[in-house]
């Protein structure tokens, strides 16, 4: 099999409507959520699939997890994972040689952060050298400093006032030609901030952070841009607003919980952390059990985030609280080893019903990164969808760049 070449060109509106048909026809099997539900409605329709992904073990679930298309399930699962995989196909960026950046660039950023950065800077080739780099959110501005090193201008743009600070201070000490301001990029005066020879560049900026700068960008006539983005669903809107004009004829209408889908891999942490997350989640699925009991209702109920501290409570204890939290009937005597249990029993049965909605997980993220490339492909840019570092770096390893 060849290497997939990243997405450009009449590709990014047939590859988008190949999606968008894709996740139409199977609605069913990703919208609804195992965690919230107790049957799924596609149980029905894929008895066989249901109770053999219901027999498997958590731990079996969590192996597979991030890479649910390897697995070895009945039908109708492998044809899904095919066409998952050949949808959600993407090639790499063409990657810059480049010399070895200066180390004194990499003080005070996380080794993964920064093996990010460079991954990042490496792969904006554009036909115009760049004159003044904007980095969009940029924190520190870490990745404005690598990509200016050379001696190119550069603005960073940042809401917090100690990163400002703090961003100003390194760009100083490095001697590089660079001004770190204050600013909200959703108020108004953000506009302003963006000129033609500003080559803007943001590197996971959530939600609608992104979408800001694609919008403000593009009308500001800017000649260059690469965005990489992230956590589609932090939006001030209840649901999902189309960039593009092919995007808004589709019937596909996301609600602020289906944006999550993409963002659903776990992420590397430690076996406490784990521990943690595993045991909070099963106490929740058993105290779902017990508030459809105590409300004589079957239906979900949502509870607030709790922090650890909750985790250190017996687990009656623990149900007692919350029940006077959500105003529910005390829950009085009862086995509460035999519920927990049950709490455990559904986390593994969640965790791999999962998987098959995990199949939509990438087939919905490309849709929304091509839905912002086709909309800068109307504004008038050449756009290039591709992979600029390895999923194991970052799951959100996909890149936007754009030409005038």
């Amino acid at each position: 099999m060849t290497s997939p070449a990243p997405l450009q060109g009449p590709q990014l509106r047939d590859r988008f409507a190949a999606l968008d048909r894709f996740l139409r026809e199977h609605q069913s099997l990703w919208r609804p959520t195992p965690f919230t539900e107790r049957e799924l409605p596609w149980e029905r329709q894929y008895p066989e699939l249901a109770h053999w992904l219901r027999q498997r073990t958590l731990a079996e679930a969590d192996a597979i997890h991030n890479h649910p298309e390897r697995l070895d399930a009945p039908a109708p699962y492998p044809q899904l994972a095919a066409q998952s995989s050949e949808l959600a196909r993407i090639g790499d960026l063409p990657g810059a040689a480049v010399a070895e950046f200066p180390p004194r660039l990499a003080v005070d950023v996380p080794g993964r952060k920064w093996q990010q950065i460079e991954a990042f800077a490496t792969r904006l080739q554009f036909r115009e050298a760049p004159g003044h780099w904007l980095d969009w959110c940029a924190g520190k501005g870490h990745l404005g400093r690598l990509l200016a090193h050379g001696g190119t201008r550069l603005t960073c743009l940042e809401l917090d006032p100690a990163l400002v600070a703090n961003g100003q201070q390194l760009s100083q000490r490095l001697d590089l030609t660079a001004r770190h301001e204050q600013q909200d990029v959703l108020a108004e005066s953000a506009a302003s901030r963006l000129h033609t020879e500003h080559t803007p560049v943001a590197l996971h900026a959530c939600g609608d952070l992104h979408v800001r700068l694609l919008q403000l960008a593009s009308a500001a006539g800017c000649r260059q841009l690469a965005v990489a983005p992230c956590c589609y669903n932090r939006i001030q809107t209840t649901h999902y607003q189309p960039l593009s004009e092919t995007a808004k004829t589709s019937a596909l209408h996301l609600t602020q919980a289906d944006l999550r889908l993409p963002l659903s891999e776990t992420v590397t942490a430690g076996a406490r952390v784990r521990r943690q997350r595993d045991q909070s989640m099963a106490r929740r699925l058993a105290f779902d059990l017990l508030q459809r009991e105590l409300r004589g209702i079957d239906e979900y109920l949502p509870t607030p985030s709790l922090s650890t501290a909750w985790l250190d409570k017996t687990f009656a204890q623990y149900c007692a609280d919350l029940c006077e939290l959500k105003q529910l009937p005390a829950p009085g005597l009862r086995d509460w080893d035999a519920l927990e249990a049950q709490g455990w029993q559904r986390l593994a049965e969640v965790r791999n019903l999962e998987l098959l909605r995990c199949l939509f997980r990438r087939p919905l993220e490309v849709w929304l990164l091509l839905d912002r490339a086709l909309f800068l492909q109307e504004q008038g840019y050449r756009v290039s969808l591709g992979n600029f570092c390895p999923p194991q770096l970052t799951p959100r390893n996909l890149l936007l760049l754009a030409e005038r």
